[in-house]
């Protein structure tokens, strides 16, 4: 990547678009705050003006990152068709946003790694937008299954967590497990399978 020099506009914004390239080709370890400066073109002291160290740098790229995983499952649950059955269109939506999430972690690993990184701050997910939070995505969708009578309410209870673990351990063992083997169409048999077996515990379930 070459640097570029720095001349106007916002510098906060600018070392924050190197730090997200930086991290979609190497995941977190390769946000560096050095490397972002000399790529903006700017002396340290102008860097540190905006980011006081790589752990506040990594926490704004992992807001992005957040934020675009979260962006693409809102797009994919916005794409399924608003015509049929309320149970099957929540579900369908459901359905979307696992496919989306997973779809994610493959299309843009980098991204996704930096997302979790364990080493930014402890907290950098709550300053995500909630409408653009992965998490927050899955719940209104989980909503939407209590609202139509697909999930009993008292059932309710760690579902959000135990859909969100299952996709996002998926992903994990896809990118860097023992799946990262699997090729492009076994992956993608492999997470229709997971996706499917969510669902037909829902509809097998004693319904309100």
């Amino acid at each position: 990547m070459a640097a570029t020099s720095y001349h106007h506009g916002n510098l906060r914004q600018t070392l924050l678009d190197h730090g997200v390239a930086l991290a979609r080709a190497g995941g977190p370890d390769a946000v560096v705050l050095r490397d972002v400066q000399r790529l903006a073109g700017v002396s340290n002291s102008a860097a540190y003006r905006h980011y006081a160290d790589r752990r506040a740098l990594l926490g704004a790229v992992q807001i992005h990152a957040m934020g675009q995983l979260g962006e693409a499952m809102r797009e994919a649950v916005a794409a399924v068709p608003n015509r049929g059955p309320r149970d099957r269109r929540a579900l369908a939506r459901l359905r979307a946003t696992g496919r989306a999430y997973v779809d994610f972690a493959l299309a843009e690993p980098g991204l996704f790694r930096t997302a979790f990184a364990k080493d930014g701050p402890d907290r950098a997910d709550e300053d995500v937008d909630p409408s653009r939070h992965p998490f927050q995505i899955l719940t209104g969708c989980i909503d939407d299954l209590v609202e139509v009578g697909v999930l009993s309410a008292d059932r309710r209870a760690g579902f959000d967590e135990a859909a969100w673990a299952a996709v996002h351990g998926l992903a994990e063992l896809f990118l860097d497990g023992p799946l990262s083997h699997a090729g492009a169409e076994e992956k993608r048999l492999i997470s229709e399978r997971l996706l499917q077996v969510v669902e037909d515990g829902l509809r097998s379930a004693p319904r309100a």
